[in-house]
């Protein structure tokens, strides 16, 4: 029997779209099939850059294409930005399962399902773009995501708090209202592909959540307080609301937890106002 472990590597090292795309699919099928174990064959290797294609430019934030509706080639601009989201969620769901390990068996089975997730949605999105005549890396893009699990590599407590909880949760914000700026514009086939993803995302940010506090549990911490204290840790300065509260408490959050998301929040418009 193969490992689970081994699979999801070559997931994430996977370069190609089409490849990431059929290994992850080849994946999850065969762990649902019970042809996978989680005997490890050798301790997770140290984190690297993840597989992608090898045309994708990476810039810093600053300098990524500006997503104006209004402008020449501005829809296609805001589904790449988003598209790369997603192929980062890919890489990201199964760096979870390959990198932490002894945990129970469901962690693994949650984090596969999302990487599927994922997969797909990046398909729905790379297809819009080549209905509009691009692809997924005509564009730069930042590697914000990816910069975050390799701080979070080695403890799974702070990967589920400042990935799924933090990073990735700030799609339930600010989706619905990308969803109302494209209705203006009455583009209804990006829409019906970002309330598909919206509905998922919370499922994703759930997961996080639950075993976020599964860990805090393991380790006697507590969630909330612990939760603050790494968000203002590692974000102070960076989060921006407004936060989609049903979204989040759908999705786990507590009201403590969203008091110190807005803590951050404040930090950062403190800091802003006195550098100017």
């Amino acid at each position: 029997m193969n490992s689970l472990f081994e699979a999801a590597d070559r997931c994430v090292n996977a370069c190609g779209i089409s490849e990431k795309i059929a290994l992850t699919r080849q994946t999850a099928q065969a762990w649902d099939k019970g042809l996978l174990s989680l005997h490890a064959p050798d301790q997770p290797k140290p984190i690297a850059e993840p597989g992608r294609p090898s045309k994708l430019v990476l810039v810093l934030p600053s300098k990524v294409p500006k997503r104006r509706l209004g402008a020449a080639d501005g829809l296609a601009i805001l589904i790449h930005a988003i598209a790369h989201i997603e192929f980062n969620a890919i890489n990201l769901a199964w760096d979870a399962v390959y990198r932490f390990r002894d945990l129970p068996k469901q962690f693994y089975s949650d984090w596969v399902a999302v990487a599927t997730e994922e997969a797909h949605h990046f398909e729905l999105l790379r297809e819009r773009l080549n209905a509009l005549g691009y692809d997924y890396a005509d564009w730069p893009a930042h590697n914000g995501l990816w910069e975050m699990a390799v701080r979070t590599a080695t403890d799974p407590l702070m990967r589920m708090a400042l990935v799924p909880r933090v990073l990735e949760a700030r799609g339930l914000d600010v989706t619905p209202g990308i969803i109302k700026r494209l209705q203006q514009v009455g583009d209804e086939k990006t829409v019906a592909i970002l309330e598909i993803i919206l509905c998922d995302e919370i499922g994703h940010v759930a997961i996080g959540s639950r075993w976020f506090n599964y860990l805090c549990r393991e380790r006697g911490l507590d969630p909330e307080h612990t939760f603050c204290e790494l968000a203002i840790q590692h974000f102070s300065g960076q989060i921006a609301g407004p936060f989609h509260y049903e979204a989040r408490q759908q999705a786990g959050f507590t009201a403590a937890e969203l008091r110190a998301l807005e803590h951050v929040q404040c930090l950062a418009t403190n800091a802003a106002r006195s550098s100017t």
